[in-house]
């Protein structure tokens, strides 16, 4: 399905694969805020991890690999920060988050 030795290709696996990792991080990082005020930021920033994963998967879907790869990335980002700053918990995974 995917093959590392082609790092220079597009294709509709790796961006596959990159929502499936994407997906497994968003139900492995769990929420920590505690106050009102970091689980309204947390819900913005799942939302937005939420909207992005959805582009990709739109995107991919009507064959435009750039933007659903584009977007997939962004997503991951939402959530890898949500881990960064605190407001989720990455259970130590260093492969699907920059733990802090």
């Amino acid at each position: 399905m995917f093959s590392d030795d082609d790092k220079t290709t597009l294709t509709k696996a790796r961006v596959l694969k990159y929502i499936q990792l994407s997906k497994e991080a968003r139900k492995k990082a769990s929420p920590i805020a505690t106050s009102e005020v970091e689980k309204k930021k947390l819900d913005k920033i799942t939302r937005m991890f939420d909207d992005y994963l959805s582009d990709s998967q739109h995107f991919l879907e009507h064959g435009d690999l750039v933007r659903a790869y584009g977007a997939v990335n962004y997503a991951h980002a939402w959530i890898d920060c949500a881990v960064r700053i605190g407001l989720m918990d990455g259970h130590g995974d260093e492969d699907l988050f920059t733990l802090p």
